[in-house]
């Protein structure tokens, strides 16, 4: 169970990594623009508010790949739990505030591997 847990935690690593590829590197070419259903003026008006958005995501993954790589596994779930909530925060704050659809994208694989993790 805790192999299953950890490859949701992967996961959730690995979709904050390339929310930060998108919004850091990619936010005014086609991906990003069509991700983010942005015009490319509103794309370049906002480019370097996403790049810091997108810093951030990248701290939400290290954090969640620290936790997977820590020696001491007592350690490293509390790690995982912190950042998996942290994760579960944005998304619903997200949510609130700019998509819904960031609820499900962000906040729900999170909640997923929370529950995973607890129950490992």
């Amino acid at each position: 169970m805790i192999w299953i847990a950890n490859l949701l935690v992967a996961l959730v690593a690995a979709l904050h990594v390339y929310f930060m590829v998108l919004e850091m590197f990619l936010w005014t070419k086609p991906l990003g623009l069509k991700t983010f259903r942005h015009s490319p003026e509103k794309a370049q008006d906002s480019a370097v508010l996403a790049a810091n958005q997108g810093l951030y995501n990248g701290f939400l993954a290290a954090g969640l790949i620290w936790g997977l790589l820590h020696p001491v596994a007592g350690f490293g779930f509390q790690i995982k739990v912190f950042f998996l909530l942290c994760v579960i925060v944005g998304g619903i704050y997200g949510a609130a505030t700019v998509s819904r659809r960031i609820l499900f994208v962000q906040a729900a694989p999170a909640v997923l591997a929370l529950i995973v993790l607890w129950l490992a």
